[in-house]
């Protein structure tokens, strides 16, 4: 996670993300640096829009379903929890891939 961190601080800096400053970043966090994960991180990140990437984070962590109506019906009850897991599983789907970016 620590990799992630660095590579968000070279982000917010304005730095590019390349290896040696990303190694530099986690040495003086006190971080023995893996090479292998190193080159692995900044090849991911590559072609990524980090800007991008954190507003739809942002967004998928604060979209709630909207609440429901006291009195419906069993039928509708039934479609209206589908369509709630369904929601919740795309959101979980997105959350997932996201942080799949970030190792």
């Amino acid at each position: 996670m620590e990799y992630v961190y660095g590579a968000l601080l070279l982000h917010s800096a304005g730095s590019e993300i390349d290896e040696d400053k990303l190694k530099k970043v986690l040495e003086g966090a006190g971080i023995k640096p893996d090479e292998a994960r190193l080159k692995a991180l900044v090849a991911s990140l590559k072609d990524v829009n980090i800007d991008e990437v954190l507003k739809n984070a942002a967004s998928a962590q604060v979209a709630q379903p909207a609440p429901q109506a006291p009195a419906e019906k069993p039928a509708e009850k039934a479609e209206s929890k589908e369509e709630e897991k369904n929601e919740e599983a795309a959101e979980e789907d997105a959350i997932e891939g996201l942080s799949s970016l970030f190792g």
